[in-house]
């Protein structure tokens, strides 16, 4: 087929009609469309553990520079408040802030025990919750920006419990492809078995309402170092260069980003 920049000489000359380049553009872009097989379940059903209804909920929170460490002061106060009321049918998995990656900025990981209804009972429970309230008040003070994405758990990654540290933390986000989900899932169920000789492999989520096709994995590590030693590790293991080789085409952007827990947290 023809390039654009010889189409636009042709056009220009009067030798080829412009109204033929919509079909050169669909045809060009037809190469680069993945046929995905029609499913009749949906893939948050194929990928998601089944013996769990949990629902995790992501918050990232940029901070003003200058009101980092009361923002965390602030957290640190309420927050496990929250995670250990008896009443609130949901727990903390880990907060943070971003060492390496996007700066001033918070994570938080929160687990809803009993998915939908659980996150609808404890938003409501808040909404009347004067502390609460006013925390949110007095948070947003101190906020440039704030985003959220609720996230179910694949089925073939380890849940997320509490560790002991001191440990950094690396949250590894990749934006997929539409219509690659299953693919992504099916590849990696065979790469975390590379992956767990350190117990470094701490949780992985695909994400079911906000930027959708986003998967998250979350990895534990002593040091930077250790971190490089592992990652480097596997690639001596056979079978996962081919794993690698095959995923990286799913992925459309991907972002790295190594977190310090906060005192609070349960990951350490």
């Amino acid at each position: 087929m023809l390039s654009d920049s010889i189409m636009c000489l042709l056009i220009c000359r009067g030798l080829v009609s412009s109204a033929s380049r919509p079909r050169e553009d669909s045809w060009l872009k037809s190469l680069f469309v993945r046929k995905v097989d029609p499913r009749k379940d949906a893939h948050s059903n194929l990928l998601a553990k089944r013996e769990t209804s949990s629902l995790y909920k992501l918050q990232i929170h940029n901070v003003k520079p200058e009101c980092l460490e009361a923002y965390n002061k602030l957290c640190q106060e309420v927050l496990p408040k929250i995670h250990e009321e008896k009443h609130y049918p949901c727990a903390l998995v880990g907060t943070w802030n971003t060492w390496y990656g996007e700066q001033d900025q918070a994570v938080h990981l929160w687990r809803y025990e009993g998915g939908y209804p659980a996150l609808n009972e404890v938003m409501s429970k808040l909404r009347q919750n004067k502390e609460f309230t006013e925390f949110r008040k007095e948070r947003g003070n101190m906020l440039l920006s704030r985003k959220n994405q609720l996230l179910l758990e694949f089925s073939f990654w380890n849940e997320p419990v509490p560790r002991e540290g001191p440990n950094i933390y690396e949250l590894r986000s990749y934006q997929l492809r539409p219509g690659t989900m299953i693919e992504w899932g099916n590849y990696w169920a065979r790469a975390i078995r590379f992956r767990q000789d350190n117990n470094e492999a701490v949780g992985g989520f695909f994400s079911q309402i906000g930027q959708l096709y986003m998967v998250h994995h979350l990895w534990a590590y002593k040091d930077l170092q250790t971190r490089e030693d592992i990652r480097n590790a596997a690639w001596h293991k056979p079978g996962w260069d081919e794993l690698v080789y095959y995923t990286v085409p799913l992925i459309q952007e991907m972002e790295s980003r190594i977190m310090i827990p906060l005192k609070i947290s349960p990951l350490q």
